[in-house]
Parts: C-alpha cells; sequence; structure tokens
C-alpha cells in the first residue's frame, strides 16, 4: 500500500474501501443508462454494457494506480448523448463511424497532453463559452430526457407540446425525479441508483417492466467490440464531431478534475494540481479504451466527490471503485431489466447540476452573457452540441471586436471562428 502514501494523506485501508464502495455506488447508475442511451443509436445493449464496465474499469484504475487520485471515469453523460441524438440519429452517420471519431479524439487529446499544447487551447477558449457549453450540454441531457420519457411530443405547428402526463411511464419517472432530490438533498449516498431501483421495482409491480433476472455470465462483446471505423472519422463531414468531443474531453475532464481537486484538498500552495498531466493521459486513454471495446467517450465523474466526502484521498479508493465495476460484469440480467423511465429522471438531475457552472460567468458583461446564452440555447434547440460550440465562437469574437475589447481575444479564437464559419458556408 506505499505506492498510494496512505500515512502521507492521512488515509486508512479501510477508509479508502468505504470510499471506494461510496463512490462506485454512486455512479453505477452509469452500467445501466449509458447502454440504455447508446443502444437507440442501434448499438447492441448488453455488449455496451460490458464495454462500459471495463472500459470504466481499466480507466478507474489507472487513474487510482497511475495518477494516484480517487477519481472514477466512466462514458461520460452529455457526451454519450450527443454521441447518440448528435452524431447519430441527427447527423446520420453509423455508430461506427462515431466510435471510430471518439477514437481519434482520445488520441488528440493524449498528443496534445504529452506535447503541452492543451494549455494553448484551453487559454483560446473564453471561460464564458466553457460554462456556457457545459450549460447547455445539461439542458440537452434535460430535453432528451423529457422527449424520451413522452412527457414532450412533437407539434406541426409549434414544434413541441406537452405529452400525456397522466401515462404510467411519466408518472414513475416524476416520483424517480422528486426521490432522487430529496435523497440528495439529504445527503444519502448512492441517492441516484436507489431512486432508480425504487422506481423499478414500482414498475414491476405494476407489470410495466419485464423481470430478465439477476445474475449470469457476462455477455458477449462481440457485437461492439474492435467495430469503430477510423477511416470513415477522417471525413470532412465529421470534422465537427471530432472537434465537439475533443473541446469536451478538455474542458469537461479539465473542469472536474479541477472541481474534485478543490473539494479534496489536493491543489497545491499555486493553485495546480499536482500530476495533472498523468490524471489528463489517464482520460485520453480511458476514452481510446472505450472506442475500441465499443462505448462513447471517457470522463472523470463529478460523482466522484462522494467517495471524497467519504474519506478517500488516494488512488486505492479509485482502485476498489473499478474492482466493483469488474464484479458487475455478472449482473448483466438484473441491469437490461431497468426501463428508461426509471433512468430518465438521472440525466434530468445530472442536467440540472451542470448548470452550476454558469454561476461564475460575468452577468453584468452583456458581450459575455449573451453568447453564452446562445451557446445554451442552440445546443438543445439544434440537437447538436456541435453547433451550439460553433454558433458561440462566431459570434463571441465579433461581438468582442465591435465592443473594442479585440485585446480579449486569443488569436486562436479567430482561427476557429473563421474555420466554423466555413463549416456553415461549404458544409452542409
Amino acid at each position: 500500500m506505499s505506492w498510494f502514501r496512505l500515512k502521507d494523506n492521512n488515509a486508512t485501508v479501510t477508509t479508502e474501501f468505504l470510499a471506494g464502495l461510496t463512490t462506485f455506488a454512486t455512479v453505477a447508475y452509469i452500467i445501466v443508462v449509458n447502454p440504455l442511451i447508446l443502444s437507440q443509436a442501434g448499438m447492441d445493449f448488453n455488449a455496451v454494457m460490458v464495454a462500459t464496465i471495463l472500459a470504466a474499469s481499466v480507466s478507474t484504475f489507472m487513474m487510482g494506480f497511475y495518477a494516484n487520485y480517487p477519481f472514477v471515469q466512466a462514458p461520460g453523460m452529455g457526451l454519450n448523448a450527443y454521441f447518440t441524438y448528435g452524431v447519430v440519429i441527427s447527423m446520420g452517420h453509423r455508430w461506427e463511424e462515431a466510435l471510430g471519431a471518439s477514437f481519434i479524439a482520445g488520441f488528440l487529446f493524449l498528443v496534445l497532453n504529452l506535447l503541452g499544447l492543451r494549455r494553448l487551447i484551453m487559454d483560446a477558449i473564453p471561460a464564458g463559452l466553457r460554462r456556457a457549453i457545459t450549460g447547455g450540454i445539461g439542458l440537452f441531457l434535460a430535453f432528451i430526457s423529457v422527449k424520451n420519457i413522452g412527457l414532450i411530443v412533437e407539434n406541426p405547428n409549434t414544434l413541441v407540446e406537452l405529452g400525456d402526463i397522466t401515462s404510467p411511464e411519466v408518472l414513475l419517472a416524476g416520483f424517480g425525479l422528486v426521490t432522487i432530490t430529496v435523497l440528495m438533498a439529504r445527503n444519502v449516498k448512492g441517492a441516484i441508483i436507489l431512486g432508480i431501483l425504487l422506481s423499478w421495482t414500482i414498475g414491476l409491480a405494476l407489470r410495466l417492466v419485464e423481470w430478465k433476472g439477476i445474475v449470469a455470465m457476462p455477455p458477449s462483446i462481440a457485437p461492439t467490440f474492435l467495430k469503430l471505423d477510423i477511416i470513415a472519422a477522417f471525413n470532412p463531414q465529421m470534422s465537427d464531431v471530432l472537434i465537439s468531443f475533443l473541446f469536451i474531453a478538455i474542458f469537461d475532464t479539465a473542469g472536474t478534475l479541477i472541481g474534485l481537486a478543490e473539494q479534496g484538498g489536493f491543489l497545491d500552495a499555486h493553485g495546480k494540481l499536482p500530476r495533472a498531466r498523468k490524471a489528463l493521459v489517464t482520460d485520453a486513454i480511458g476514452t481510446m479504451v472505450g472506442a475500441l471495446a465499443g462505448t462513447s467517450p471517457m470522463t472523470t465523474f463529478l460523482e466522484s466527490s462522494s467517495g471524497i466526502e467519504a474519506g478517500g484521498r488516494t488512488g486505492l479508493t479509485a482502485v476498489v471503485a473499478a474492482a466493483l465495476f469488474l464484479l458487475s460484469l455478472f449482473f448483466g440480467p438484473l441491469a437490461a431489466s431497468i426501463p428508461f423511465f426509471a433512468t430518465a429522471p438521472v440525466l434530468i438531475i445530472i442536467g440540472a447540476l451542470m448548470l452550476k457552472t454558469l454561476r461564475n460567468l460575468r452577468w453584468n458583461d452583456p458581450s459575455e452573457v449573451i453568447p453564452a446564452f446562445v451557446v445554451m440555447l442552440m445546443i438543445p434547440l439544434t440537437f447538436s452540441i456541435a453547433t451550439g460550440i460553433a454558433v458561440g465562437f462566431i459570434i463571441y469574437p465579433f461581438t468582442k471586436l465591435l465592443c473594442g475589447r479585440y485585446k480579449e481575444i486569443h488569436w486562436l479564437g479567430w482561427i476557429l471562428a473563421i474555420l466554423f464559419i466555413a463549416k456553415f458556408a461549404f458544409m452542409k
């Protein structure tokens, strides 16, 4: 255990084990939610579930053993929604191509970290737009959730309208939303998974759900394993997908790491995160492993804060969580029995939590707030994270220029704006 420097971090094996168990209980919903979302892209549910578990286990183990941080990694909420609803359903790309784009984005993220170029890109992206992208993804997740349970439906005149609010699925989703919210407000550990299980149990009692069993040998990963199409991902039409995957990886992961590090007291005297490069390299490799196995890009989960709150201070916490991910391989039938109405509240809650980043927006500065608002508006309404990012990167620099504040724009920001303008002009 000397590898994890338990004494230096005032940690014990018992505390780290309990922290790992707490973190896993908090993030375990991803084992069900991720395959439910990706299966709507035409991917095999069971294969994606296995891919999710394996990728999360490998990436989380690396985070613990290599970077020595108590952070869990898994396929990111928001990224999986963009993968399914944006890249596959809306843009019409095959899921194999989306996996290829994910792999390439992970590789580019790895190169940027190894070469130290990640800082250049981060400096080029205004803080307001970074916060807006996160908030926009949160709204996107919530919109997807209410759409999929039938709370919001299509209307030829107004585009959308209220669906059947009395349907059992909508009522149970509402019950789950309130239940999870109350449990979280009362600081109940594993609130999300408990809420899912409670809604699911009621669904079983009402015969709205098919019972498929509890324990079985792990299903085959063959339907998604090594099915990524890297060559097709180099198609120019996939450029915005690559940019979106890469940008979200850069800012979502870095922002989450800083937030968790502040909570755990891991930052040094200069506000820097020791071993940050190791943590980011882990994220990049995890995304590549996930693409090879058959799942969407990986990210560090904010829910890791539950383990930190429970006393987790070293990578041993993450290693325990990684081992629990592997153990969950044998509970596939249980996961496959959980319906979307039981997990839909998770998307709404995660979406709401992602809006917290907006508290640091400069609300008294219209040149910051309005471009940020446009980004948040465009992401859910165009059903595309890439489009929201592109519009924001066009509006922001020209707004600053006309306000006489052109010095606030990084030179790379202008290049990105020109590239996005060319995309809209020449790539339909």
